[in-house]
């Protein structure tokens, strides 16, 4: 069973849209290449999500060949939206030992969303604040730009 095999089948719209075209569900069976030109990791990244536990159980061919599934993708994208987040590498893999663990992990699972969440709302403020120093900066200057242009005219 794969990680996104335990998850809700509706598509996580806070994940995001993939960057590439997408097959229709049911033949949907993309090589390491295509993933990393849809998601644009590299397959080295791919690989080592693998590894660490991160994107566990991909489906192989009768010759070995990872085949990634629309529902990959969709895990792929919220791994992404998480790594944006800033969120260590190890929460996101508890995350995914949580999601496969089923649904006796709601309680987790949230705790650890609910903290990342916390943490991006102290970077946006924060954020907000250099913002609002780099506002007044640029303001300075327009004026005194324009006050320079005014005397030498």
């Amino acid at each position: 069973m794969t990680v996104t095999e335990t998850t809700d089948t509706r598509t996580d719209t806070c994940a995001g849209p993939p960057q590439g075209e997408r097959r229709p569900d049911g033949k949907d069976k993309y090589t390491i290449s295509e993933v990393a030109a849809l998601t644009g990791l590299t397959a080295h990244t791919l690989r080592w999500y693998e590894r660490i536990g991160l994107m566990p159980h991909i489906d192989r061919s009768h010759t070995g060949q990872r085949r990634y599934t629309n529902r990959d993708l969709d895990w792929l994208a919220l791994v992404g939206k998480l790594r944006l987040t800033g969120m260590p590498v190890a929460d996101m893999v508890r995350y995914a030992e949580l999601v496969r663990a089923g649904d006796h992990t709601y309680a987790e699972r949230f705790e650890l969303l609910k903290a990342t969440r916390e943490d991006v709302l102290a970077r946006i403020a924060e954020l907000q604040g250099t913002l609002a120093v780099l506002d007044r900066k640029v303001s300075f200057y327009a004026d005194a730009g324009r006050a320079l242009a005014s005397e030498r005219a």
